[in-house]
């Protein structure tokens, strides 16, 4: 019998266990692999519209979703363009700005799941985040994929880009260092139109950022220390690091806090709580989270 999407979806559920995901698997767990619940958290979709995908009652799924489940089980880059035709698209083709987390780099966040880090593509688009991320800066999971663009948040908004709340950062190199990010990603992606449509869109609706890219903008990312006035605990000061992937255009942002310091005992309540809204509600149990 051909394979379909669905049958591959099961397959490759199967094959991941808790842990790749930062989970514990608990005693009297039936299930080898994931259950379909944790595959719809892990990539933003119902569970609902995981059952038909499998089952082979949703049959149209957008480039979107299928970028965001191949995210979700972890596949190899070979393994993502083949979910992508067996759901009928095209996969995303050479000189277009790549959404594809490597397994490593997921496995590697899944156990770094008591540090905020968030995962972004080439032009600064939030594709995954941990929980702890989620907690300190606010659960990005309502937020429409324009909206998870960190250049366009930060000179929208200030250093606080993505944050739910206020921040603060020492220094002023964050919007420098972005305009100069962009500009190479044109250069090496100079046919990916989102990549186009954001450069001129910020060129129209941000003074700084047009006078930056005109004046040839350069910068590079350095740790900058920053501090989040969260609405539960008050002020967390952070160090901030973006960190590259060897042979990818994935970039990390890591905050962490000094060991034993009050920061620590702040951001630990954070991550333990699931870091409660201002309205009290949780944000969604342990795991790393992406963006459908």
């Amino acid at each position: 019998m051909d394979e379909t999407l669905g049958t591959a979806l099961r397959r490759w559920r199967d094959r991941l266990s808790p842990r790749d995901i930062g989970r514990t698997a608990r005693p009297g767990r039936r299930a080898a692999g994931l259950r379909r619940e944790e595959l719809a958290e892990l990539a933003g979709l119902s569970v609902d519209y995981v059952v038909r995908l499998e089952q082979g009652r949703a049959t149209n799924p957008s480039a979107q979703v299928v970028a965001s489940l191949a995210r979700a089980l972890q596949l190899e880059p070979e393994e993502r363009d083949y979910a992508y035709r067996l759901a009928g698209l095209l996969p995303p083709h050479d000189g277009t700005i790549s959404t594809h987390v490597p397994a490593g780099v997921q496995r590697m966040l899944a156990r770094l799941g008591e540090f905020p880090v968030g995962v972004f593509s080439a032009d600064w688009t939030l594709l995954s985040w941990t929980p702890a991320w989620a907690a300190l800066l606010g659960d990005p999971s309502g937020r429409t994929h324009s909206e998870r663009n960190l250049v366009r948040a930060v000179f929208a908004s200030g250093p606080g880009g993505l944050a739910a709340w206020p921040v603060q950062q020492e220094g002023d190199t964050l919007t420098s260092a972005l305009v100069a990010d962009l500009r190479a990603a044109l250069v090496t992606y100079p046919h990916d139109r989102g990549l186009v449509d954001l450069v001129e869109e910020l060129r129209s609706t941000s003074v700084e950022f047009s006078r930056l890219w005109d004046e040839g903008a350069v910068g590079l990312h350095v740790s900058a220390r920053k501090s989040i006035v969260h609405p539960q605990v008050g002020e967390v000061t952070c160090d901030c690091d973006v960190l590259t992937v060897p042979g990818s255009d994935i970039r990390l942002v890591v905050y962490t806090v000094a060991a034993g310091s009050l920061d620590a005992e702040r951001l630990e309540f954070l991550r333990v709580t699931n870091g409660a809204g201002a309205d009290g509600s949780p944000h969604p149990g342990p795991g790393l989270f992406s963006a459908p």
